[in-house]
């Protein structure tokens, strides 16, 4: 490579920024004075001078340079650390006008882009600021003024149809958006009071249901059918346990899209409704007027439905209710909260179901979890040991290899783009049931022999082929131990 081919850069200016910083801004310094500091840019922009001189506490001047020779400046004298497996995230941009509401606009906008679940604007002792949920992360994305940070606030709170008066109780609202492409999502807002000023998160629910395919959502051949068995029987109950943020409400959703056809009747209790499913009665869960699920669940069977969707069975109530819709006829959905697909059998006899009931109605119980994956343009491979494993785990099949996150521009400095949910599958078929009413919880063996492959397998599996970390699967590998 010739002296051409990239920008000459000084010893001395090396320290000025960051790597992380230089690949962030795509900038290469150039200069340093009293005070002053020169850059070449691949995007000179005044709002990226205006962040670089409040990181940076000096003035900053860009100049343009041509993005190949950005690049291979930054290649040759910034390279990415690859003796960690996570690199740091880039400094957070600073916002001196937050209250605006073009930035609340192009904040959402942004993050719905980024495709973030949730947005959290908090404020310390000494500084606010605003994080995004990618894939299941937190990422700080913006600095706030302190002083800014109050009227920011009664900015979400006039958007939500919230009291902006009150700031001693914790309120909650909603935002129906449209994003610059035209499309329409409504955002859950909740605003929490905290010792320095009230925090405010904004869920992002999105009505765009053309990905929910059970097909893609990561069953296996033979996990997928054993659901699908389970879910086009009549009568009876499917329940989907794991806990929160595990995917349990979009494998729901992809359910009662599948089921949706004319000739059934199906009706939702939800909190909150994420999706609208035309063709599909949902109702919003209303605690505060006295509309909770069993409640609801009672209305739902003289409503002639032929499925029923419940949100979560969370009490005793709840779960009689259910058993006894399924009981009488119908096909009964809902999340439960436990560890795994035959823990769920336990929780609701916990909760007062006879187990004859449970074996009775219960078709079909799934235990499900989301797995970040690997960025496939930062992976880097390594050389396995098996002293990362859990102590007093064994491995289902030796791995002489695996990957490590990285980080890099694409994938925020987290190491990983996109998730996976994993399954575990149980039908219950007439010799589960029997063992079941005998009240015989030790059934690992007899899972086995039908050839049940656990969550931690399923997880396994997805490290063995590199697509995720040991670090992402380690807590289910307790579960063999």
């Amino acid at each position: 490579m010739s002296e051409l081919e990239y920008i000459p850069i000084e010893a001395g200016l090396m320290q000025v920024i960051s790597a992380e910083m230089a690949w962030h801004y795509r900038i290469v310094p150039r200069s340093q004075e009293a005070g002053k500091v020169a850059f070449f840019a691949e995007a000179p922009t005044a709002a990226i001078a205006e962040e670089l001189e409040v990181v940076l506490g000096q003035a900053v001047l860009l100049q343009a340079a041509s993005s190949a020779q950005i690049e291979r400046t930054l290649n040759k004298y910034f390279r990415r650390a690859q003796s960690s497996q996570r690199q740091a995230t880039p400094q957070a941009a600073t916002v001196r006008s937050p209250a605006t509401e073009d930035f609340l606009f192009q904040l959402i906008a942004e993050a719905r882009q980024l495709g973030s679940s949730d947005i959290h604007i908090e404020t310390y002792a000494e500084k606010a600021r605003v994080r995004i949920r990618i894939d299941g992360l937190l990422v700080e994305r913006y600095h706030l003024p302190k002083s800014e940070y109050p009227a920011l606030i009664n900015r979400v709170k006039i958007m939500s149809g919230l009291d902006i008066a009150e700031k001693r109780l914790p309120q909650d609202g909603r935002i129906f958006f449209t994003a610059p492409d035209q499309r329409r999502f409504d955002i859950r807002v909740s605003v929490l009071p905290t010792l320095h000023g009230e925090k405010a998160v904004l869920r992002l629910l999105s009505n765009d249901t053309t990905n929910l395919d059970l097909n893609t959502l990561g069953f296996h051949a033979n996990d997928l059918t054993n659901y699908l068995e389970g879910i086009r029987r009549p009568t009876g109950m499917v329940l989907i346990s794991g806990p929160t943020g595990s995917g349990k409400t979009t494998t729901l959703y992809a359910t009662l899209k599948l089921l949706n056809q004319e000739s059934r009747n199906i009706t939702t209790i939800e909190d909150p409704i994420e999706y609208t499913l035309e063709g599909i009665n949902q109702v919003q869960l209303r605690e505060n007027i006295g509309l909770d699920f069993s409640k609801a669940l009672r209305t739902f069977l003289r409503q002639d439905p032929n499925v029923i969707m419940v949100g979560e069975i969370r009490d005793p109530e709840t779960a009689t209710m259910a058993i006894r819709a399924s009981l009488t006829g119908h096909l009964v959905l809902s999340t439960i909260h436990t560890n795994s697909a035959w823990g769920t059998v336990a929780r609701l006899v916990d909760m007062g179901v006879p187990p004859y009931l449970v074996a009775t109605t219960l078709n079909t119980s799934v235990a499900q979890r989301l797995l970040r994956l690997l960025c496939p343009h930062c992976k880097r491979e390594e050389e396995f040991s098996t002293s990362l494993y859990p102590r007093r785990f064994h491995p289902f099949r030796p791995v002489k290899s695996h990957y490590l996150a990285a980080g890099c521009d694409l994938c925020y400095y987290t190491g990983y783009r996109g998730r996976q949910a994993v399954y575990e599958v149980i039908p219950l078929d007439a010799e589960l049931a029997d063992f079941l009413k005998n009240e015989n919880r030790d059934v690992s063996s007899l899972l086995q022999q039908r050839g049940i492959v656990s969550l931690a397998e399923n997880a396994f599996a997805l490290f063995e082929r590199g697509d995720t970390t040991l670090d992402e699967i380690y807590p289910l590998l307790f579960g063999t131990l």
